[in-house]
């Protein structure tokens, strides 16, 4: 499809298309496997030189026309859906590095990301330096090492909602010949591209805005298809050389640039560790992308009222959105996110932990959830309750204060939402 479609003509009409008489919505294929005439006809799959099904593991129809609507989104050229968020995360990482191998992160990202590296990869053999969102060129350099083998950051971060200098990640690693992933799952490509700013591998947690109804986990990878693997043959082997558990195929032979990274994602990491997306919950996910882009202005309608509300209110002690002048990466938004960057705000109160908890108890409309980026507001005090463990310094030098508040501003009427929060601070 004409990837210069704007977006809302992409999250309708990308990804499938349906043939005559056939289905106009994108049909479930809720079946684990699928008959074949020979066992010729079925060894030509495995020997990948044929494209269809076997089984549902490796592909499924319905997941292939969601992440070619994705692909087609965020500019790629190949797609893959996984069973969470956390899952493409993983995969996207693990599908170039191995034991041995080392990784620089923005420290900046989501807290199940930061544990995934610093901890899980960690006893797999694969060591993360963690550096600054706002580091320099030259402090990014400095963390590099001969098997260094990407750079990962988060467009907006969560919950700490910098901005990614996405062009400055990309430079560094570029000329280092490592891959930058970015994980765009709060700015959306409806709001960001990433890919267009120099990343080569973009994921998301489906869960939150593409899904947006609080109904279907999932995770996604897209490739751009612009890295040039090739050129770096022994620091990105399991590429660029056969690939003995499947047949001796070299992915960047066989696939190109286009089709190597997803082919062997597939090929090897789905195969061996199953972190599928269903049918149905692709097909949950296709219903929220048709109205993605109109949800997000929404959604950034709503922060930014609400985010101006709470910026004048007198018992507000500091506000984190980056739709707001004072911002501290305001300008970086304005240059990544022009026209809107998220639901996502993050405030806390005079009056520190007992002044979030006051809070906390009075709200009425938004509802208290771990979850972020849905149709209905939702908002959570961390310090007492997913981080709840953890001491005040603890807290603080994770970069969730105990006083953090994180609220995520779903499509109710705005005023609405303000009168809610109004009265919750009221009581504090």
């Amino acid at each position: 499809m004409n990837s210069n479609l704007h977006n809302e003509t992409l999250c309708i009409q990308a990804g499938y298309t349906p043939g005559n008489g056939e289905p106009r919505q994108v049909p479930i294929y809720q079946s684990t496997t699928f008959k074949y005439a020979t066992s010729e006809d079925m060894g030509k799959l495995f020997d990948l030189e044929a494209e269809g099904y076997f089984y549902s593991r490796l592909a499924n129809p319905t997941c292939d026309a969601v992440a070619r609507k994705i692909a087609a989104l965020e500019g790629g050229t190949a797609a893959m859906l996984t069973g969470s968020g956390q899952a493409a995360t993983f995969f996207a990482v693990f599908n170039i590095a191995s034991c041995g191998d080392h990784i620089i992160s923005s420290s900046a990202i989501y807290g199940g990301s930061f544990n995934l590296f610093s901890v899980t990869m960690k006893r797999m053999g694969i060591e993360t330096t963690f550096v600054s969102p706002d580091c320099t060129e030259e402090e990014l350099q400095a963390a590099f090492r001969p098997n260094t083998k990407l750079v990962f950051g988060e467009t907006i971060a969560n919950p700490a909602l910098n901005v990614l200098d996405i062009e400055k990640f990309a430079k560094v690693a570029h000329a280092n010949g490592v891959p930058l992933i970015v994980d765009n799952t709060f700015a959306t490509p409806v709001n960001c591209k990433p890919i267009s700013w120099g990343a080569d591998i973009v994921t998301h947690s489906t869960t939150k805005y593409m899904d947006g109804h609080g109904a279907s986990l999932g995770g996604v990878i897209v490739d751009s298809g612009k890295f040039d693997w090739t050129k770096y043959p022994d620091k990105f082997p399991g590429l660029c050389t056969p690939d003995e558990s499947y047949h001796g195929v070299t992915y960047t032979e066989r696939f190109g640039l286009e089709g190597a990274f997803i082919t062997k994602c597939t090929a090897q990491l789905m195969r061996d560790l199953g972190c599928v997306q269903s049918p149905q919950n692709a097909f949950y996910l296709n219903l929220g992308l048709e109205s993605l882009p109109f949800r997000m202005k929404q959604h950034c309608a709503n922060a930014t009222a609400i985010a101006r509300f709470l910026e004048s209110h007198e018992k507000v002690a500091w506000i984190k959105y980056c739709g707001l002048e004072n911002d501290k990466y305001y300008t970086l938004a304005q240059k990544y996110l022009p026209g809107g960057s998220c639901g996502v705000i993050s405030f806390g109160l005079k009056g520190g932990r007992a002044a979030a908890e006051t809070f906390m108890k009075y709200l009425q409309l938004g509802s208290i959830e771990t979850h972020v980026a849905d149709s209905r507001t939702c908002c959570l005090h961390p310090a007492s309750s997913t981080h709840r463990q953890m001491t005040d310094e603890e807290l603080d030098a994770a970069g969730v204060g105990a006083d953090l508040i994180r609220l995520s501003c779903g499509l109710e009427n705005a005023e609405d939402l303000i009168a809610d929060l109004k009265q919750a601070i009221e009581k504090v």
